[in-house]
């Protein structure tokens, strides 16, 4: 059985969406919009700066991004172990004109870089993301998000993201949970070890 957004939970954000249904005052989309980032920011941090390490940084993503992620969540195609019965829930709740909404706003948002790790693993996680590893073909992370992590159009910005979400997201490209991460799971995350994940996250965590 699907997952679902929890009743109780459910009830309260379509209220929130949909207006007050005693004003009969329906909200113009600018205001379903609004209402909507409230919605997101209680478990991504005012402005999608989390500091919570299950959830991720919404700020500065691109918007095309978000709102292919929040499509995939609403059509059921993206099964994060952890998100799944809270974003499948609340994506189909979301229209078009809102998803394109929230996308533009998190995308103008400013993120803060994270506590710093150990020197030498940082330093690891660095080279990673800028070489790669060639005697294990793992392509660099440079290439698609951005000589400063900072992602372009399909591409999620990746810098002063969360570390501990960034290995959980590395992991679950391995499965099938992340279905469409084909050049991830291929040309990266297959031939990593834990360590090298963790060297990467370390690195971006603070930049």
């Amino acid at each position: 059985m699907a997952a679902s957004l929890p009743r109780k939970l459910a009830g309260v954000v379509a209220v929130m969406l949909a207006g007050s249904a005693a004003a009969r005052d329906p909200l113009t989309p600018d205001q379903v919009v609004e209402r909507a980032i409230h919605v997101c920011n209680a478990c991504h941090g005012d402005g999608g700066d989390s500091k919570t390490p299950d959830n991720p940084k919404l700020a500065g993503q691109p918007a095309i991004y978000l709102a292919d992620q929040l499509r995939a969540f609403r059509a059921q195609k993206r099964a994060d172990s952890t998100a799944q019965a809270y974003m499948w829930g609340i994506s189909a709740l979301l229209d078009e004109n809102t998803i394109e909404g929230l996308a533009d706003y998190y995308e103008m948002q400013t993120p803060t870089p994270g506590k710093p790790g150990k020197p030498a693993l940082m330093e690891r996680g660095r080279k990673i993301f800028d070489e790669g590893i060639p005697a294990a073909n793992v392509r660099a992370c440079a290439k698609c998000h951005g000589e400063e992590g900072e992602g372009e159009s399909v591409f999620p910005r990746i810098a002063s993201q969360n570390g501990e979400y960034i290995v959980k997201q590395l992991l679950e490209f391995r499965t099938k949970l992340r279905p469409h991460g084909v050049i991830m799971a291929n040309r990266v995350v297959k031939p990593m070890s834990r360590e090298d994940m963790e060297a990467v996250a370390a690195y971006l965590q603070a930049k």
